[in-house]
């Protein structure tokens, strides 16, 4: 019972000390650099990642603001230009009061494989913290969905 008691009160501590961290996660975007490029499944799926992340941060007690999607476009100035440049990726999530924000890419070099790319930027001072991959063979939905669970297990990993 002492050592249930423990546990509990373990997981609550390392609840309550990530629900103090606040990350704006963007919408990803899709590279696909295959001889059939942006065929709609794999925009659909690229689009799925974001809610699946959001919901996988919030499960480890991350607070996670949403970002207005007509902000982070008027702050894109072309393919990759986020994901490249942290300082005006950081600002658009320091209008939201983030604390880090979690720029991500879904790198589709072959029909077989994809990468989930992310890179974590600290809000405050505009620096890359870290830059994460994790790569996913075939397109079901259930490989994407475990693809982006280790993604958010190493994003927990970087940030505490």
């Amino acid at each position: 019972m002492r050592m249930f008691i423990l546990l509990l009160l373990s997981m609550l501590f390392i609840s309550t000390a990530n629900a103090e961290v606040r990350i704006a996660v963007l919408d990803f975007e899709l590279k696909d650099v295959t001889l059939l490029p942006n065929r709609p499944e794999e925009i659909e799926r690229t689009a799925s990642i974001k809610p699946l992340l959001t919901a996988e941060l919030k499960k480890v007690g991350f607070t996670v603001l949403p970002v207005d999607a007509a902000a982070q476009q008027a702050a894109e100035m072309g393919e990759g230009y986020l994901f490249d440049h942290a300082d005006v990726a950081a600002s658009l999530g320091k209008t939201v009061g983030a604390d880090y924000v979690l720029v991500g890419r879904l790198h589709k070099p072959s029909f077989l494989f994809a990468y989930l790319l992310v890179e974590i930027i600290a809000v405050k001072s505009g620096a890359l913290v870290d830059s994460l991959s994790v790569e996913t063979k075939g397109s079901e939905k259930k490989l994407t969905a475990k693809a982006v669970e280790m993604l958010a297990d190493k994003i927990h990993s970087s940030i505490k």
